[in-house]
């Protein structure tokens, strides 16, 4: 499994799991589709909209390893 940190680029935590759209809109980034937006880092685009970069990290990756977990 990856690991995700605030420098991990959006578009590689969509190419992981598209499923993880959802916390990136909970975020109020509606722009997912958007090139500049898929090149941000993770640590970037918390920046922007206010929201804590460590503990949205902790969230994708325990998203990400239920995810990983279910696919075994």
């Amino acid at each position: 499994m990856t690991t995700i940190t605030k420098d991990t680029l959006i578009g590689d935590i969509l190419d992981l799991d598209p499923e993880s759209a959802e916390f990136f809109f909970a975020m109020g980034m509606y722009c997912l589709g958007c090139p500049a937006s898929r090149g941000e880092t993770l640590g970037q685009a918390c920046m922007v909209h206010g929201v804590d970069a460590e503990e949205m990290v902790q969230q994708l990756n325990k998203h990400l390893s239920s995810v990983s977990v279910a696919k075994e």
